[in-house]
């Protein structure tokens, strides 16, 4: 009996932690400078609730950051990076990736503690997308000589700069077609 009093406490306790993580992506993006009050404000809670599950506000930008990088790893795997053919995961994994990072920018642009979850989750996902571009020199997309880590790195960037276009809500599934064509084809002229 006491088992199951204490499941709906944690089913409670975990609620209000999501709502202090996304009133605080909410509120840090408008204001990087926002106090801890603002964002217990903002999420509806007590002061002391923030307080209680962390013991400061480097320790909620952690929680922040930790979370926003768990969502890109599940991104990531919605693609189905080791089962669908390379192109169809680059382009799923792209435009849910994109998804993420617009709902999320302020947490996923937080420097990664070395040796946090944050950074553990962010190299996870650096392996994942090499991986899935093995596939894709495997396929004949990418050229075998071609330098992985740099082919990774530019995509990184052009999924970068199409953030802007999706936040201004454009569609992602456009977006990720673009990205993925201009990683693959470049700016040269189609025949």
């Amino acid at each position: 009996m006491g088992e199951t009093a204490a499941r709906p406490l944690r089913a409670d306790a975990e609620r209000s932690v999501r709502a202090v993580l996304e009133a605080a992506e909410r509120v840090l993006a408008e204001d990087p400078g926002a106090s801890m009050e603002q964002i217990a404000a903002a999420a509806g809670v007590a002061r002391t609730t923030i307080h209680r599950r962390f013991a400061n506000r480097q320790a909620l930008i952690e929680a922040l950051a930790s979370s926003a990088a768990r969502q890109l790893v599940q991104a990531v795997e919605d693609g189905r990076p080791d089962t669908a053919p390379p192109l169809v995961a680059m382009h799923r994994i792209t435009a849910n990736v994109l998804q993420v990072k617009s709902a999320w920018a302020f947490a996923l642009e937080q420097s990664a503690d070395a040796g946090g979850e944050a950074a553990a989750l962010h190299e996870a996902i650096a392996r994942r997308c090499v991986a899935v571009l093995e596939r894709a020199r495997a396929d004949k997309l990418i050229d075998e000589a071609a330098d992985l880590d740099w082919v990774r790195r530019v995509y990184y960037a052009l999924i970068g700069e199409s953030l802007r276009d999706a936040a201004a809500g454009a569609d992602p599934d456009a977006l990720a077609a673009r990205i993925i064509d201009t990683l693959l084809r470049g700016a040269a002229p189609r025949a």
